[in-house]
């Protein structure tokens, strides 16, 4: 019996919620997603929200509204998954990448500042930092929540307020994450999640983007209707329905349906209980593994909630290189895989792909820390109902597979 990396928790309702919305007759985005809006908002304590049709559309809007296009360049962690960087290609911005801790997998603190005071200048006239070769304006961060674990909001707060920029939180893996008493979008600025299936819930695709300003909130709902100036529900149900409305700038089709809405507001009402249980088999993993010193688990900072979207250790062979460690632990997965154990890589160093690669004509070592993530990240079958024997179970094959090579 396969053991997956991750899968979807129902319990009945989602196929309640369904039907009744196929039975309404309107399948599109419609009153049903306005629920899944206001009940995702409600739960993370923001004001508005505006589901899309997937994360990688929520942050080319949150981009957008947030004034980001050509001329202008845009850090993001080197580590990530590609849809970050694409994002910001697709505004005509210039993404910039930034090493990551190792500890965390989020962009790293002392690593933006050494970007800043390498790569640009500050010019008076214009009050902000200037790209010393591509005169490029440096406009926003783009932090990533990796996994489930926040960034570290108030430094980056106070870089982007020391340096005018502007932060947009991809917490596309994060939906209920904390710091503090803070939930993830709770920091000031716009943030982006995404309901993919292997995140705590799912609409089977979609996302959301969460702001706290009207003015941001209009724009969104505006740009991902084509850039209607008025919805659909409301035409609808207008006295002139009949009559088409408006198109004032350009738009986009990035919406949400109600079917996939009314499997989120299902999923909404089980959030706090599936992050519960997925934090609960973390814990188990950290009990059941512990003594396990080649292999480091996920770290949690003092004050922090992780939502463990996935569990990403990192293989820590000592005394070879960091190339032997990887083919350690591609051989290591294979087996697990070979015992009907699903496994991934935790995500990608960006500058390793084909596409960035070519175009910036990166070097692995650019981003050692980034590397290191790539090479030697392995991400754990995690999920509700998971069970402490099958955890045991993929406990003791890994050792087996470690115990098999060294």
């Amino acid at each position: 019996m396969t053991i997956p990396i991750t899968k979807p928790y129902f319990d009945g309702n989602e196929y309640n919620y369904i039907k009744e919305t196929l039975n309404s007759g309107w399948v599109a985005q419609g009153k049903m997603t306005e629920k899944f809006e206001k009940e995702v908002a409600e739960h993370e304590g923001i004001k508005y929200a505006v589901a899309v049709s997937s994360c990688t559309t929520a942050l080319h809007l949150a981009l957008l509204v947030s004034g980001i296009g050509s001329g202008m360049d845009v850090l993001i962690p080197a580590f990530t998954f590609v849809a970050t960087a694409n994002a910001v290609c697709y505004t005509g911005a210039a993404p910039i990448l930034v090493d990551i801790d190792i500890d965390t997998f989020n962009i790293s603190i002392q690593e933006i500042e050494k970007t800043i005071g390498e790569k640009y200048v500050w010019d008076n006239q214009k009050n902000c930092l200037i790209n010393k070769i591509s005169n490029n304006v440096l406009k926003a961060i783009l932090p990533v929540h990796q996994f489930g674990l926040c960034a570290d909001m108030k430094k980056l707060n106070q870089i982007a307020k020391k340096y005018r920029l502007t932060i947009i939180e991809d917490a596309a893996c994060a939906l209920g994450a904390k710091i503090g008493e803070k939930h993830q979008g709770q920091f000031g600025n716009i943030s982006c999640v995404s309901f993919h299936p292997r995140k705590c819930i799912t609409t089977g695709e979609g996302g959301m983007v969460f702001t706290d300003e009207e003015r941001i909130y209009k724009a969104l709902k505006a740009l991902r209707s084509h850039g209607a100036t008025v919805s659909e529900v409301k035409r609808h149900n207008s006295k002139y329905g009949f009559l088409l409305p408006d198109y004032t700038e350009l738009g986009y089709n990035y919406r949400l349906s109600d079917i996939q809405s009314a499997l989120g507001c299902a999923q909404i009402e089980k959030l706090d209980y599936i992050l519960s249980m997925r934090r609960e088999a973390a814990d188990n993993y950290r009990r059941i593994m512990k003594k396990y010193d080649w292999l480091i688990m996920p770290y949690e900072p003092k004050e922090y909630c992780h939502t463990y979207q996935s569990f990403v250790c990192r293989l820590n062979i000592k005394n070879i290189s960091l190339e032997e460690q990887s083919g350690s632990r591609n051989q290591i997965l294979n087996f697990l895989e070979n015992e009907g154990v699903q496994t991934r890589q935790g995500t990608h160093a960006i500058h390793l792909l084909g596409y960035y690669k070519q175009k910036y004509r990166f070097s692995a070592e650019d981003f050692p820390n980034a590397y290191k993530a790539d090479l030697l990240s392995m991400s754990l079958p995690l999920y509700v109902g998971i069970t402490e024997e099958e955890q045991m179970n993929i406990a003791r094959l890994l050792e087996k597979a470690f115990d098999g090579l060294y």
